[in-house]
């Protein structure tokens, strides 16, 4: 888990180029999703966590976000993730 208030933008953007970041989340609600989500756009930056992959944002105790990970949060939603 990657803090971006912890992190310069430039060294956010080069670790996304290198497929370092793939999912970003909200530290305060524990929400994680894609990072091209319209919802995950308006975080702000102390809020915003990154994560390489769904299983460690999992792992930390975010659930899938409703918006862009739909099939994601309904399988959390009924309890099988």
């Amino acid at each position: 888990m990657v803090e971006h208030c912890n992190q310069t933008d430039v060294t956010i953007r080069q670790l996304i180029r290198r497929r370092k970041i793939c999912f970003g989340g909200n530290k305060q609600l524990k929400i994680y999703g894609k990072l091209n989500c319209k919802s995950g756009k308006r975080l702000k930056r102390n809020n915003r966590v990154f994560f390489v992959s769904e299983h460690p944002a999992i792992q930390n105790g975010y659930k899938p976000c409703g918006h862009c990970l739909k099939a994601a949060y309904q399988l959390w939603k009924n309890g099988f993730i």
